[in-house]
């Protein structure tokens, strides 16, 4: 298989035609090697436009997703980075390139000893990863710049808001399969917030994520 010239077929038909225009995230696309995040077993798919099981129920997102996510969030040198659900840590690859620092969490011990271990073996130093349950918080005292959820929440935590600094951005994909939304939340001011729906998609939801109260009768 020729994986530059996949790559570059990647990026071409399934990535630009889902308006990632940003030249530097393309660029980042060519760099950060993404078969290299993709289980062994499912290699030959890396560049395929479809979710790649991790197991345990959970898959990567599509290389699309991934881009098109990196491009919405606009990331500065100076960033500081929560992502909630590390999967294979490409993601999570994709925002240290560009930021200052990344805190990523992941209920599944086993996701977090992979992830390192790549990122490691990819001389990725600004990433810190953490096994825990973040589905509804993270608490971190200093706050950050951005915050990508990487799985679906029917009702989206007020607290990754309050954990968001003035200017900071906040991906989120929320409701219930089949109607999905994905959002992009901007702190404007200490309380105050702008969102806006960037499109919709399906993804599954994250382990735990918080749900509207139900009816009792």
């Amino acid at each position: 298989m020729d994986m530059e010239q996949a790559r570059y077929n990647m990026v071409e038909q399934q990535i630009r035609t889902w308006e990632v225009l940003n030249q530097d995230v393309l660029d980042l696309l060519f760099k950060v090697r993404r078969e290299d995040f993709v289980p062994e077993a499912h290699r030959a798919l890396a560049f395929v436009d479809m979710e790649i099981p991790l197991g345990h129920g959970q898959s990567m997102w599509t290389p699309k997703l991934e881009a098109r996510v990196i491009q919405e969030l606009a990331l500065l040198p100076t960033d500081r980075v929560l992502e909630i659900g590390t999967g294979s840590g490409y993601l999570a690859a994709l925002l240290a390139s560009q930021a200052l620092e990344v805190v990523s969490v992941d209920i599944n011990p086993e996701f977090t000893a992979a992830a390192t271990r790549k990122l490691r073996a990819h001389g990725f130093e600004n990433i810190t990863l953490r096994s825990g349950d973040g589905a509804r918080d993270w608490a971190d005292d200093a706050g950050f710049d951005v915050i990508v959820l990487t799985g679906s929440t029917p009702l989206l935590s007020e607290a990754f808001r309050r954990r968001l600094h003035v200017g900071g951005r906040l991906f989120a994909i929320t409701g219930e399969a089949p109607a999905m939304e994905a959002q992009l939340i901007t702190c404007i001011a200490p309380g105050a917030a702008r969102s806006v729906t960037l499109f919709e998609t399906c993804v599954a939801p994250l382990l735990n994520a918080p749900h509207p109260a139900a009816f009792v009768f």
